[in-house]
């Protein structure tokens, strides 16, 4: 039995608690038209939603300008993009890229249900190492339809296949931030190669009273290289999920509940066997605590022990308990939109093997600063520590740390440009993730054209 690994300080944690805790008294003291209406006329009228802890959806960082329903929406990007290093080698190769996004968006409101569909395929071409010249796909779909006045059933759905996970029609919305316990996240990334992952979420909840809900769903999450040939050493990771809650409303602005949360992950490399390859299960109970301080600003906390049992044959598993904690906070202005977590959770790593005490820290936040002007930041930190040290081919861990940050302006009624950097930088050591990836910098600009058209 390994020992109970508790997690160590980090600045990055620290800042990110810090932020957590500071920004409601900051955000508070900001005046906003749209917090007028009080929390509990708004929970009243509108039909109870699952709590930010145990929702399957992650926070919105949309603009009420931008949540309009009932359109078709088209257009393309053309992005032009030069990063320090383009291959997945130790030594930085610099060069260019340019790709080309069409995408096509769906979004339709009727009285039960809210369904959206935008679907963006691409190309993207290497004029220097066009070996590495690939078609992208990013897919996603959302579907909320109220099967009674009292239950209703969401599903999710994101898939996304590119050679960069920068390499996005907009990438300032790469990271999302959710309330809830994060599924495995990718841990090691490649500047260059060709990854593809999957989220898919069905949840249902039944209104059992005027304040109380309870509900349940499942999920299943891969994040996955390919061309295993590419990248030797990298390993794919699949979690399947399954999930119950109560939640009950306190005084309007309160929601307390408790949850449990299974988990079932895999770390593999394709077409290599089973000798190597590690399966953790994981199950935690869980009490949490939503409070919102006006309708479009709340905070949330998941605390609650966990198990996990991790096995390779014919390694004795490792098993104990550990910590699960989450908090998170959203505040939706009329300028501004904020989003952040930070999670500590048993799990296993998009690229490494084995099973990780994992720290995630992700942050999302736009700010209308003009009417012509739109400014936008995301980030996120990645640090793990192994649990199974013993385990063939495992990685004692590492971190990885991402960030963008982009200006935005309106051409006209149909055009607009974008312009933004991005960043990687990562260290891992030991294991099969010995060799490491240098820190990558990319700087891009995007012109775009877009058409909205009304449907009934």
């Amino acid at each position: 039995m390994t020992r109970l690994l508790f997690p160590r300080s980090s600045i990055a944690a620290r800042s990110l608690l810090g932020l957590l805790l500071l920004l409601p008294g900051a955000a508070l003291s900001q005046t906003d038209t749209n917090n007028a209406a009080d929390i509990s006329v708004s929970t009243g009228e509108a039909p109870m939603q699952a709590p930010p802890p145990v929702s399957n959806s992650p926070y919105s960082t949309d603009f009420a300008s931008e949540t309009a329903s009932n359109y078709l929406r088209g257009g393309i990007t053309v992005t032009g993009a030069y990063s320090n290093n383009v291959a997945s080698t130790q030594v930085p190769t610099a060069g260019s890229s340019f790709s080309v996004w069409p995408t096509i968006a769906f979004d339709k409101t009727t009285v039960r249900s809210h369904t959206v569909l935008t679907y963006s395929p691409g190309v993207t071409i290497y004029p220097q190492t066009s070996a590495l010249n690939q078609f992208n796909q990013n897919l996603s779909f959302t579907l909320q339809y109220r099967l009674s006045p009292n239950v209703t059933a969401n599903l999710n759905e994101a898939f996304s296949r590119t050679s960069n996970v920068f390499n996005q029609p907009s990438p300032i919305t790469t990271i999302s931030v959710s309330g809830a316990a994060p599924p495995p996240p990718q841990a090691v990334i490649p500047p260059v190669a060709d990854q593809r992952s999957n989220a898919t979420n069905a949840q249902i909840t039944y209104r059992c009273g005027e304040n109380c809900m309870i509900g349940g769903g499942g999920g299943y999450n891969t994040v996955s290289f390919v061309n295993s040939n590419e990248l030797s050493g990298l390993y794919n990771s699949d979690s399947a999920t399954g999930s119950v809650f109560y939640s009950q409303r306190l005084r309007d602005r309160y929601f307390v509940g408790v949850s449990y949360l299974y988990q079932n992950t895999a770390s593999f490399q394709s077409g290599t066997g089973t000798g190597a390859n590690t399966h953790t299960q994981t199950q935690a109970l869980s009490a949490f605590l939503t409070y919102f301080f006006r309708p479009n600003f709340s905070m949330s906390v998941l605390v609650g022990p966990q198990h996990f049992t991790s096995s390779q044959p014919p390694f004795q598993a490792s098993q104990g308990w550990s910590p699960l904690t989450t908090i998170s906070l959203s505040w939706q202005g009329s300028r501004t939109n904020l989003a952040a977590s930070y999670s500590r959770i048993v799990s296993a790593a998009g690229g490494l093997n084995g099973a990780y005490n994992s720290y995630v820290a992700n942050l999302a936040a736009r700010w209308q600063a003009s009417r012509n002007w739109g400014l936008g930041a995301s980030a996120s930190y990645l640090n793990y520590e192994t649990v199974t040290p013993l385990f063939t081919l495992s990685t004692p861990g590492g971190r990885t740390i991402t960030g963008t940050v982009s200006a935005h302006r309106p051409i006209g009624e149909h055009f607009s440009v974008q312009v933004g950097y991005n960043w990687i930088r990562q260290s891992y050591s030991g294991g099969a993730a010995a060799t490491p990836y240098p820190d990558t910098s990319r700087i891009f600009i995007s012109l775009s054209y877009h058409i909205t058209r009304p449907i009934s």
